[in-house]
């Protein structure tokens, strides 16, 4: 009789093994192309001592340096960006992030306002596969998938990935179990020149307003917030293109005043932050570098330690340690080739 238990353990279980480990070696790692696809998953490694949370797509994780923040302001951030990140892809990883800590300031980068719908499901996999299996999670999902796709392979992307066969390389093996880190608390360091030369010309829209879904996802951000007594603040990150409308603009300004919060038009503010378009960004003044970055990360810093009064953990043993650690790793990243 024991045997015959034995067996039929091993019949149910082997084969569920078996599978794990194949969707374990097949799962694209993101470790040296494409590394947007792994920012999301980092979070779960960090400390959760974080005074502000950052929200949105490349605008805050190629534009904002935590290190500079911290070690100019002693504020210890950390930045939930992806490639393309909609507004209520934003929403759903705020409520992510409350299961494990919460933040006194949540910055939303407002460029996903202009967004109606996902773009594709490779973008959605860059912010969806990497979320840790969740309510969140799952309602992220079905808000985000696109015509073609199907909740069944995100919960289980052995489904989605099972034919890459032909495109494993050697990271896929020495990343089966664990991948390496690709940002700095979620910022994604960018160090080449490539200056603006030319602006192209704004063409006129059809139609301005955003989408009511939008605008419920903002509500929603704001509710979440005021219900647990976060700091909303909304930003726009520097950017010669794509433009910003100022119809855009007013429409953000118009509901920061309405619900009281702060929004940071970065745009208007690039002269006075020092921002360099010949010099601090790596993509023609679409996105900064880490100059840019940097000198952007002391304005915002600046900003917040004036408006909310944050504390000052420079000299706090329970974050000097953790916070060395990120600061040697960047400045290796940094000085690097």
């Amino acid at each position: 009789m024991r045997k015959k238990i034995c067996t039929g353990i091993a019949v149910v279980i082997i084969p569920i093994v078996c599978l794990y480990l194949l969707q374990c070696l097949l799962v694209p790692k993101y470790a040296s192309d494409i590394k947007e696809g792994a920012m999301i998953k980092e979070y779960y490694n960090s400390e959760k001592n974080h005074d502000v949370l950052i929200l949105g797509d490349c605008e805050v994780y190629e534009n904002i340096s935590p290190v500079t923040m911290w070690e100019n302001y002693g504020i210890s951030s950390y930045i939930r960006g992806s490639a393309e990140q909609l507004i209520w892809q934003s929403y759903y990883l705020l409520e992510d992030t409350l299961k494990y800590e919460k933040p006194q300031v949540v910055i939303v980068n407002v460029l996903a306002m202009t967004q109606r719908d996902a773009k594709s499901e490779a973008y959605n996999r860059m912010t969806l596969d990497g979320m840790k299996l969740s309510k969140y999670k799952i309602a992220s999902i079905r808000e985000s998938m696109t015509e073609d796709e199907n909740m069944a392979s995100y919960i289980f992307p052995l489904l989605r990935y099972h034919s890459r066969w032909s495109e494993l390389s050697s990271e896929d093996f020495r990343y089966m179990w664990k991948t390496p880190s690709v940002t700095t608390n979620g910022y994604l360091m960018q160090k080449g020149v490539r200056p603006v030369t030319t602006i192209p010309k704004a063409a006129p829209l059809a139609n301005y307003t955003f989408s009511d879904r939008n605008m419920e996802y903002l509500d929603k951000i704001y509710s979440l917030c005021k219900d647990n007594g976060i700091n909303l603040v909304l930003m726009k990150a520097p950017s010669v293109f794509p433009h910003w409308y100022d119809e855009w603009d007013k429409q953000v300004n118009d509901y920061a005043d309405e619900h009281g919060i702060l929004y940071l038009n970065t745009i208007n503010e690039a002269e006075n932050i020092g921002i360099d378009y010949t010099t601090d960004t790596f993509d023609y003044g679409q996105h900064l570098n880490v100059e840019g970055a940097e000198k952007l990360s002391l304005y915002l810093g600046e900003q917040l330690v004036k408006k909310f009064g944050l504390t000052d953990h420079r000299q706090d043993e329970s974050y000097k340690n953790v916070w060395q650690t990120i600061v040697n790793k960047y400045y290796e990243e940094k000085q690097g080739d």
